[in-house]
């Protein structure tokens, strides 16, 4: 079909949907903006303004450049043979402890590094122990533990333990429970794991921490129960950290597609997923060929569990899946906010892929 209106330019075009209501985000999406695009996109998000009609309004997109189907078809494709692709820094691993007693003692340190989001594209990221997402704390109910945390940042934080029943004193809101922790200082957290806090919890600033936390101040604390039988039983497991924001715009586990990790299971297996939401954006995360199965929600098992495709993360949650790997192949796994995913440059951000392996499949490929 042929436009009968002029064409738009992209700077008319983002005027045009001021006016109406819509944010500088829509007119990056609008009009094509490519990865580099989406990261500054994540970073600010701006509220509607008052007084205008939220309806949608009929908005005719036109292209403006002629597209080159082969070379857009191509970069889909250097991004899926180039996955996943090696990147210097890994976060999320397990975390060792000391004995003081009966005591489990954790050292943390906040620190500035450069962080490899991509194969050769770097960020200024905030990190525990020089990675993001930090170091995995991972304990069992009843547990007593103390976390010291050293301060290497250039300005103050502090560390709240999202999801854990602990004193007020030790939750991690400065001017609240706590002073601020300044640069150059050492603090210590001292809590017991109380039973029936078990599940997927984090730890993640608490002190400018729409700032902090999107840099990449942020990990995943998981309390195991007493009695494993009191949880579902699984094979293997794995830890999603969505975030987004300064490290890539869209990330999973401090990376992004081709960068991030992938998902193996062997057919029959069935897989645990943590989902962990610390971004400021809600990240609704569907997996192809398979459902899922949620059993937990923010740590509490859930009185009935229900199946899904996608399943929408807000700010703060933490779920927990289960999978059962029936369906040998590559399977796509991704935020369903497209522009979280994907590009006329190919797919980015916050997409992996679940690998069911079979003895009798072994080795498959995409098909061509």
């Amino acid at each position: 079909m042929t436009s009968k209106n002029p064409l738009i330019s992209r700077r008319s075009a983002a005027t045009l949907l001021s006016l109406m209501g819509v944010s500088a985000v829509g007119a990056a999406v609008s009009t094509g903006a490519g990865p580099a695009a989406q990261t500054a996109m994540a970073a600010s998000v701006s509220n509607p303004k008052h007084g205008h009609d939220m309806m949608p309004q009929p908005v005719q997109y036109i292209q403006a450049e002629e597209v080159d189907v082969d070379a857009m078809d191509a970069m889909h494709e250097a991004g899926v043979n180039a996955f996943p692709a090696q990147t210097r820094g890994l976060g999320g691993q397990p975390l060792e402890y000391e004995m003081d007693g009966d005591v489990k003692v954790f050292t943390l340190t906040a620190d500035v590094v450069e962080w490899e989001f991509m194969p050769g594209k770097t960020v200024e990221a905030w990190t525990y122990n020089g990675v993001t997402p930090g170091p995995e704390i991972r304990v069992t109910e009843g547990d007593k533990v103390r976390v010291h945390i050293t301060n290497n940042l250039p300005e103050s934080t502090a560390i709240h333990w999202h999801g854990l029943m602990v004193p007020y004193s030790q939750d991690g809101v400065p001017f609240l429970t706590q002073p601020p922790i300044k640069p150059g200082e050492t603090y210590t957290y001292e809590f017991p794991i109380r039973e029936g806090n078990a599940g997927t919890h984090m730890y993640h600033s608490h002190h400018n921490a729409a700032e902090q936390v999107t840099r990449g101040l942020l990990g995943g604390f998981i309390v195991e129960p007493k009695d494993p039988a009191a949880r579902p039983a699984f094979d293997r497991e794995y830890t999603m950290v969505l975030n987004d924001g300064p490290i890539g715009g869209f990330s999973l586990n401090g990376k992004g597609f081709p960068a991030t990790q992938p998902l193996v299971a062997k057919k029959g297996e069935k897989v645990l997923i943590r989902y962990m939401n610390e971004g400021l954006m809600i990240h609704p995360m569907h997996l192809h060929g398979m459902p899922q199965l949620v059993i937990a929600q923010d740590g509490w098992l859930l009185p009935q569990p229900y199946m899904c495709d996608t399943l929408n993360i807000a700010p703060g949650q933490r779920f927990e899946v289960l999978v059962d790997a029936t369906e040998p192949g590559l399977w796509a796994f991704h935020c369903h906010i497209l522009n979280h995913a994907e590009s006329e440059h190919g797919m980015f951000g916050m997409v992996t892929v679940f690998i069911v392996e079979d003895d009798e499949e072994a080795g498959a490929t995409p098909a061509a």
